[in-house]
């Protein structure tokens, strides 16, 4: 018998390959973090002696899922900016983070995130926030996948304190000694084009494209960004980025809610994909991002869930049930589907990072991440398709295991990696007033 490091049996094994694959009674074999076969448990168990394993009998296993769109500290900051637009949003939240955020705080609120993201069976995340090393730090710690690095908001008093030119050297110097972990890139976070001059957009993408570094930024998230940027630059957002080069196969664009149909060409044209955050658009009242015409048009979309200030939460699973909802609110019940919506949280997430031959489905040669769901709850029975039990009816609560590179991060609901209580007494802790003065006579 070979051995491996973990195997995985029991379960139907949702693999979410091209073929939509669905192995019942299936087995992952997993090796130095990576996926070494997929198939029949009985084979599999006959021929891998595993130093763990995972019984998946009555459960499903699927790839874990992906988060490209996120700002995981602000956990820091949830309920504080509720039932506002996206501008109301940012003027009580800027003001905030310039006041809270410290490397320290960033570690408390990533700690908190991750905790909530494991349980929810996400293993991967974008992370577009302030003070970048402590976050990725703490993922480090927890064993979790997270892609950030360095972030450009040319903002009065930014978090860090740093002027623009200050940050983009230190971001050259960041790129030029970062080593990616295995299934993970460097990125670089140009923040939008109503908070970067056209000029420094142009910058920061040249020192992605030099560093072969993802590039991610917010753009056309509702109709007063556009208004905006047009009054500034006499174009609307994703127009001007295709005028200064920035749209490209590198370049992700989060939200992507504003397009006319010459900018869906435009990031089709260009191959730039979008983090479609159906949850963060609603609450905001941004509106409903023309998802169906961008997958028609053969844009790569992904799934985020924004930070948990626009969202409350970190539950992609959540965002994959209203993204296969909301596009049939137009009439037709098939714009987007349950497997859509299901690899729009998966491969689709991967590939929008530049990552789909590493991670987003469970394939030999792939990244061991993934995740055990619990069928045996009365919301999940009877079960006639899996993609449909994902998309319509699953919950975050129903993530019972969590493997991240072959590491089980949570095994019957029970975090391994992470002190989750004293991660949210630490966020609390955080956020609370300061105890006044003594009194003194």
């Amino acid at each position: 018998m070979l051995p491996v490091d973990l195997l995985v049996h029991g379960g139907d094994v949702l693999t979410v390959d091209a073929s939509g694959t669905v192995v019942t009674d299936g087995a992952v074999a997993v090796r130095a973090g990576e996926i070494v076969a997929v198939g029949p448990a009985a084979r599999l168990r006959a021929e891998y002696a595993a130093a763990e394993e995972i019984d998946a009998r009555g459960c499903l296993v699927l790839p874990g899922l992906v988060n490209t769109h996120t700002h995981l500290a602000m956990t820091l900051l949830r309920g504080s900016a509720d039932d506002v637009t996206l501008q109301g949003f940012l003027e009580r939240v800027i003001p905030r983070e310039a006041a809270l955020l410290s490397p320290e705080a960033v570690a408390v609120g990533t700690r908190a995130a991750i905790a909530e993201s494991v349980r929810g069976g996400v293993t991967t995340a974008l992370d577009m926030y302030w003070f970048h090393e402590a976050a990725a730090e703490v993922a480090r710690e927890a064993g979790w996948r997270l892609l950030t690095g360095p972030t450009f908001m040319d903002v009065p008093e930014p978090p860090d304190g740093r002027p623009y030119a200050e940050r983009l050297g230190r971001a050259g110097d960041w790129l030029a000694r970062h080593t990616p972990a295995p299934g993970a890139r460097p990125v670089l976070f140009a923040h939008s084009a109503y908070t970067l001059a056209p000029d420094q957009l142009a910058a920061v993408t040249a020192l992605a494209r030099a560093h072969g570094a993802l590039l991610h930024l917010h753009a056309a998230e509702n109709a007063a960004e556009v208004a905006t940027v047009v009054e500034r630059h006499g174009m609307r957002p994703v127009e001007l980025l295709d005028s200064l080069g920035v749209l490209g196969p590198d370049t992700l664009l989060a939200h992507a809610v504003e397009l006319t149909d010459a900018e869906i060409a435009a990031l089709a044209r260009t191959g730039t994909a979008v983090a479609h955050c159906p949850v963060s658009n609603l609450k905001l009242g941004c509106g409903i991002a023309r998802v169906p015409e961008l997958l028609d048009a053969g844009v790569t979309v992904g799934l985020g869930t924004d930070g948990a200030v626009s969202s409350n939460t970190l539950d992609v699973l959540g965002a994959v049930r209203l993204a296969a909802l909301v596009h049939k609110a137009g009439g037709d019940p098939t714009a987007v589907g349950a497997e859509q919506a299901v690899r729009m949280a998966t491969l689709e997430s991967a590939r929008a990072l530049g990552l789909g031959d590493r991670l987003g489905s469970l394939e030999p040669g792939k990244r061991a991440d993934l995740i055990v769901l619990d069928l045996s709850g009365p919301h999940l029975a009877p079960r006639h398709d899996p993609y449909a039990t994902l998309a319509y009816a699953a919950t975050a609560a129903d993530v019972r295991d969590t493997v991240v590179d072959g590491r089980v991060l949570m095994r019957d609901r029970a975090l391994l990696t992470l002190d989750e209580a004293g991660a949210v007494a630490a966020l609390d802790a955080a956020v609370a007033p300061a105890a006044p003065a003594p009194l003194t006579t």
